[in-house]
Order: C-alpha cells, then structure tokens, then sequence
C-alpha cells in the first residue's frame, strides 16, 4: 500500500476555493492521505473486496484465510475456476459470492477484466463499464476500485452511505442527501470529486 499519487496540495486548494464550507471542513480534518493498494492484481483485489462485502474485518480476514487454504495456496483466476463451487461455499463464501467470484475469474480470463497496464490507459466509465459485467459487482464496488486501487482523482460515489452522512454533518442538514441531490452539488467538486469524498468520509467519522 503506499500515499495515493493524487495531487492533495492542488485539490484541497480547489475544492476549498470551489466551497468554503468543504474547505472548512478540509482544514479540521488535516491533509489528504488516501491510502492506495496495489498489492496484486485486479482479479486479486477484486476478490479480496467481494469477500469482504457486508463483513466484519475479523470475519473477512477468517473465511479469506479458509478460502486460501482451500485453493491450495493462492486465490488466482485459474484456482477458482478449477475448484467444485462447493468448496468455495465450504471455506464461508454465501452461495451469491462464491458466483460473483467465479464469475470474476472466468471475466478475467477472458479479458474482460484487463490488467494494470490496459487498465490504467481506460477512462474512469469504461472501467465501471468493464467491472460490473461481473455478476454481483456493482458500481460502487467499481467506483472503490477506481478510487483505492488506481487512484482516480474525480470519483463521485453517490450511493455510498459515509459519503451521504459525511455530507450531512458538514452541510448541518437534517437528513443525508439523496444521491441525485449529492451528485448536483459535487459538480462544483471537479475534477477533484474522490478527494471531496475522502474528506467527507472523515467527517462521517469523526466523533
């Protein structure tokens, strides 16, 4: 894992011109420190987040080592592919992930979910376009992808709950807003939108 290539210096300086109230919020909660993980490949940390969808750290880090173990090693494409369906359900996989992950595998065998190097040469709606092909991957699954594994600077996920209760606090309304209603006023966030997310994940945070 390593700091997110994203200019912060540059964004907090134009979202903080674009929207004062955000730049306020920006000031309270520090410098921009999206952590990106590159550890292994799309299939790899594609997998890693459809495990751990709707789980407890704990309880994903358990049925990701059993899953491990079962495959004989290595959690790859072809080792999910050759292994009985039910072996995947008897490592703790509920039956809806055991096909998103096979449906994953086969995806990234036939190309459909390329490598890095295709990958990072792709515009942020091609990806998303690509990623949710695969059955149980959704756009925010792709849209998490696209933020934490290639850094894309201007991800706007609006269905995401901490961004919505982010907002909230740091706009002082009553209710988080509707994705529509987020979506129109993160227009003034471009091109710098997952770092206005950043910050308002903190904000969702903070006590």
């Amino acid at each position: 894992m390593a700091t997110s290539p994203i200019d912060g210096k540059a964004a907090v300086r134009a979202l903080t011109k674009a929207d004062p109230v955000l730049g306020r919020a920006i000031r309270r909660h520090g410098a921009f420190a999206l952590v990106v993980n590159r550890g292994g490949t799309p299939f790899t940390l594609l997998a890693h987040a459809v495990v751990r969808q709707q789980l407890s750290n704990k309880a994903a880090a358990t049925i990701e080592a059993r899953l491990i173990a079962a495959l004989g090693g290595a959690c790859t494409p072809e080792t999910v592919i050759a292994a009985d369906p039910e072996l995947l359900r008897g490592a703790g996989l509920s039956r809806a992930k055991a096909a998103t992950l096979r449906d994953l595998a086969a995806k990234s065998l036939d190309g459909t979910i390329p490598g890095f190097r295709v990958l990072n040469r792709m515009a942020d709606e091609a990806i998303i376009e690509h990623l949710t092909q695969v059955k149980g991957v959704g756009v925010w699954t792709a849209q998490m992808f696209l933020m934490f594994s290639l850094a894309r600077p201007d991800i706007m996920p609006v269905l995401d709950y901490g961004v919505r209760k982010g907002f909230q606090r740091v706009y002082e309304h009553a209710e988080p807003p509707t994705p529509k209603a987020l979506l129109a006023h993160a227009e003034r966030w471009r091109p710098y939108r997952s770092v206005a997310s950043w910050y308002l994940w903190r904000a969702a945070d903070a006590n």
